[in-house]
């Protein structure tokens, strides 16, 4: 499992990036990423709707949770609706010293859009 992981999340300067597929598969897994959705609670409970495992962390109040964050000792996903804030967060993150992070490449539109 740490191989699967490091291959999603590397060891860059720069966040990971995970497609739908490898994003489903890694939620299948006893040691799955914790996805935080970064999207204000109206998108995260809008038509896009969210992943069920997700907690919704959004973008404005992410800073004040980097710690909880980080103290969890789990590998995080990002999503948003595209990519853009979550790729923000998981910079800050990596700023911040946290290595196991990615982002969901196109967010909750590719998630959708692929049936899930």
């Amino acid at each position: 499992m740490a191989n699967l992981f490091s291959r999603f999340f590397g060891t860059s300067a720069e966040p990971g990036w995970l497609t739908t597929d490898e994003l489903a598969t890694l939620l299948t897994e006893d040691t799955a990423p914790l996805i935080v959705d970064v999207r204000g609670p109206g998108e995260y409970f809008g038509p896009l709707g969210h992943i069920d495992e997700a907690r919704n962390i959004p973008l404005d109040q992410f800073a004040e949770q980097t710690e909880a964050l980080i103290a969890e000792g789990r590998p995080l996903v990002m999503i948003c609706h595209t990519d853009r804030r979550s790729f923000a967060a998981a910079q800050h993150l990596r700023a911040n010293g946290v290595t196991d992070v990615a982002v969901l490449r196109g967010g909750m539109v590719a998630w959708r859009s692929e049936g899930r």
